[in-house]
């Protein structure tokens, strides 16, 4: 276990210092140079060569990319070219509204669609497998966006009303609940569907193999054949599934932000991107990479203690 550990720490700070290159290759390559960005259009000469000077974007790129490297490794994302603030203390504002959107979207997506799998697979062809079938095939075919503006349409001044920004505050307050549950559906919706379906095919699937029909000729109840020895390995593929879902659960928040109005990174990334901010859509990037890369990580620990072949493999 502790060699597979490794083995995936050593994956996942690969995949950051990729990220970082491409990043840093981005910056150089960017049609809008950082000196206009930072003196607007009537900047003279003289001062965008001074903006390059302070940047030290005169230097070499090999010593740019060392210095570059350095700050990410102690921290330091720079600071924003419309104020000035360190980027890391914007995203650090922003990123508890952000956070709590993804995790509480993710659970209950993964929660809902195993337990709507499980049922649908355990009572196949019925009347509420038929009902799962329909819910499926509405949450796969509405976008989130779509499904955003909806439940904004219908529950204006009800349970997600009022029209001012979310405050991060602490997760039991009641003004934190009725911001955040429209969203939280919002987002889920269309992974519960996916979930639904996923789940329901591997449990079937499971349900047909020897060890589980050997497992019922020895008398033991449906309730532990189903949830002790086959629901077990009929998550493996949900919870890969789950790994790969982080990077576009996390990418959707831009728009569910923007939607209901959370002050969250998905805002900051669209305010900055209207504005050319570069240093904080980067920071934004490498954040969201280092919590896609954990969360990863998290998962795949997950599916080793559910299959532990993938150990050795």
């Amino acid at each position: 276990m502790t060699r597979f550990l490794l083995r995936r720490l050593l994956y996942a700070v690969i995949v950051l210092w990729l990220v970082s290159t491409l990043v840093f290759v981005f910056l150089h390559v960017s049609p809008i140079p950082v000196e206009r960005v930072i003196g607007g259009p009537r900047a003279t000469a003289d001062t965008l060569a001074q903006i390059r000077r302070n940047l030290g974007l005169d230097q070499p790129v090999l010593v740019q990319y060392w210095r570059f490297l350095r700050r990410l490794a102690g921290g330091d994302l720079g600071d924003s070219y419309v104020n000035g603030v360190p980027v890391a203390r914007l995203i650090g504002d922003r990123l508890p509204t952000t956070l709590w959107l993804v995790l509480g979207a993710g659970l209950l997506a993964c929660g809902g669609g195993v337990v709507a799998g499980v049922l649908s697979a355990t009572r196949a062809r019925s009347l509420w497998d038929r009902a799962a079938t329909v819910l499926v095939l509405l949450g796969l075919s509405t976008p989130p966006f779509v499904m955003a503006l909806a439940l904004l349409y219908l529950f204006a001044g009800g349970i997600g009303g009022g029209s001012g920004p979310f405050e991060a505050g602490p997760p039991l307050q009641e003004h934190f609940l009725r911001r955040m549950v429209l969203p939280w559906v919002a987002l889920a919706f269309l992974m519960v569907a996916a979930y639904t379906r996923l789940t329901r095919g591997a449990l079937l699937d499971v349900l047909g193999e020897d060890y589980v029909r050997t497992a019922k000729a020895k008398g033991l109840t449906r309730r532990r054949v189903v949830y002790r020895h086959g629901l077990r390995a009929a998550l493996t593929p949900v919870v890969t599934q789950l790994g790969v879902d982080l990077g576009a659960l996390v990418g959707s928040t831009i728009v569910t932000e923007k939607v209901f109005g959370l002050q969250g990174v998905g805002q900051l990334v669209y305010q900055s991107i209207a504005l050319g901010d570069t240093p904080v859509i980067i920071g934004v990037t490498l954040v969201v990479t280092l919590f896609v890369t954990l969360a990863n990580l998290a998962v795949d620990v997950g599916y080793s203690l559910l299959d532990p072949r993938v150990r050795s493999g």
